[in-house]
């Protein structure tokens, strides 16, 4: 691993020397957006039984940061105010997505630290822009992921018509009903958006803890002002050289890595789920499920897409194989179809707070970055990665094909190299489906100074605060006194995986559990 840590860093010096464009027009602080005071948050109570202290407020923000007195939106707010005599600040949290709602990954957070720790923080959560609570919030079209969709992959001209019927119409939807808001639903925005909240709670600098998407935005933020970066934690890195196009191909054959994880644990168990004992043969028989389901979608709402929805969270977090598995093994061992649809509803199903999410997620990442326009680039580079790993492959490109066709113009990634910060801590497991490996590394390579923890043989997505107390002690000793680990050469830290999950007992139930909190709270696709 620290070979393989150490070559993929020598890589990223490369890009850092030669490939990365400077940051975009429009990128920089906005003088006119700072000049005006910022309006301190009214927090109110809104104590839960689990977290008592629990606080709500709402600000202002303008639209338009290039026109601070135009319109303005609402973001909503949340903290847990801190208790210690020793105060070190703000702790913004963000669980990623984009469009992930970060007002109860605060409590969470306050929780799950040490409490000597969380106790010197206001841990702060916030709904970014359009998302959740905040206002307007997006929902483009609420029954885009309504069951039963095309089969995702387009093998016929007439499956692949539909599918693109379906995106285009998406992005045509959102154009209409958001047409003023969107231009504005993007990275760079919601960066400025974190410091007029740094400005209203009367911080000179900020903490910041994002997983998942919130590293990119941590480290926008970071490059647009290094001189307010206190703390900044980033867990499951986003590679921001493949902003965002690039980074969906990657994670295709990382997904597929990680599916025939799940295979080779259910061979493992044949015990108990009887679908052999070699790993090719289990995933056979998931193939064949997948085809009798196009032929035949399970209660009428489990097609083969659905089948990838479902299957899909067990990329991000190992928790949930067990639940996959029974369902699984009911449907091919037991010609059983409903523990898959209570699977289904309960991992793979999107609700109206989903809806809202996938909203922001296809604005957003439409808006940061170019994307082909030509349908023709996205069916080869497609076609190509789904031959070597067919799992997720076009389920990830019909989810963001909507940005091939996005009403609103796109600009350029944010270069985020960047020398100028106090140590930053970076978390990376080696074998993350969602932010594959290289995305820590090239972070590390382009944050100066900063330190990158890798969780050795992991493969979930999101690994601190979820139960490796090797990882949880690096990160409390950074929050708490700005402690970094300090290796010798690519890696300045190796923390071991914790233990795959054991097959559920007999009492257990398919939709009894989520797995951990956090996995729960960051959601999927982010």
């Amino acid at each position: 691993m620290r070979k393989r840590a150490a070559v993929l860093c020598g890589a990223a010096a490369v890009v850092v020397a030669g490939a990365l464009t400077a940051v975009p027009a429009g990128a920089s602080p906005s003088p006119a957006a700072e000049a005006l005071p910022a309006a301190k948050p009214a927090w109110k109570k809104c104590a839960t039984t689990d977290h008592p202290t629990l606080q709500c407020a709402s600000l202002k923000v303008p639209l338009d940061h290039a026109n601070p007195g135009g319109r303005q939106i609402t973001l909503a707010l949340s903290r847990v105010p801190h208790t210690a005599k020793t105060y070190q600040g703000p702790l913004l949290v963000n669980p990623g997505g984009p469009g992930g709602s970060g007002l109860t990954l605060a409590p969470f957070v306050a929780s799950s630290l040490p409490k000597k720790v969380a106790a010197q923080y206001d841990v702060i959560g916030f709904d970014p822009r359009g998302v959740g609570r905040s206002t307007p919030a997006l929902n483009c079209r609420p029954d885009h992921f309504a069951p039963v969709r095309p089969d995702s992959v387009p093998s016929t001209g007439e499956i692949e018509r539909a599918n693109l019927d379906r995106v285009r119409s998406f992005a045509e939807n959102c154009g209409k009903k958001y047409a003023s808001v969107l231009p504005y639903i993007d990275t760079l925005s919601a960066v400025r958006d974190l410091d007029l909240i740094r400005r209203a709670v009367g911080a000179p600098k900020l903490n910041y803890f994002g997983y998942s998407y919130g590293t990119y935005l941590g480290a926008v933020y970071a490059k647009l002002y290094p001189e307010r970066v206190r703390r900044l934690v980033l867990d499951s890195v986003v590679d921001p050289t493949g902003v965002w196009y690039d980074n969906n191909l990657t994670q295709d054959q990382a997904f597929n890595d990680r599916h025939r994880a799940l295979m080779a644990w259910i061979a493992k168990h044949d015990a108990t789920y009887r679908l052999g004992t070699d790993p090719a043969r289990v995933e056979a028989r998931w193939y064949a499920m997948r085809a009798a389901l196009a032929k035949k979608p399970a209660g009428g709402k489990v097609g083969p897409s659905e089948l990838e929805d479902t299957f899909m969270p067990g990329g991000y977090y190992n928790g949930y194989w067990p639940y996959l598995a029974k369902a699984f093994a009911a449907y091919v061992k037991d010609h059983d179809a409903e523990p898959l649809v209570e699977t289904y509803e309960n991992f793979g199903a999107v609700d109206a707070a989903g809806g809202n999410g996938y909203s922001v997620y296809t604005a957003v990442q439409c808006r940061d970055a170019y994307w082909p326009r030509d349908w023709h680039e996205w069916r080869s580079d497609n076609w190509s990665a789904y031959r070597k790993a067919p799992f997720m492959t076009w389920n990830n490109a019909w989810y963001n094909a909507p940005c091939a066709f996005w009403p609103t113009r796109s600009r350029g990634p944010v270069n985020v190299a960047n020398g100028q910060l106090p140590p930053v801590l970076l978390f990376q497991a080696t074998d993350d489906a969602a932010t594959p490996y290289q995305g820590g590394a090239m972070m590390h390579a382009l944050l100066g100074g900063s330190r990158l923890v890798v969780e050795e043989g992991g493969g979930n997505h999101g690994i601190t605060l979820s139960g490796n107390a090797c990882l949880d002690k690096h990160l409390a000793a950074y929050l708490a006194d700005g402690t970094v680990p300090r290796g010798t050469g690519a890696v300045d830290a190796v923390c071991e995986a914790l233990p795959d999950p054991k097959p559920l007992s007999a009492k257990v139930g398919t939709g009894t559990a989520h797995g951990s909190t956090l996995h729960g709270l960051l959601g999927f696709r982010g």
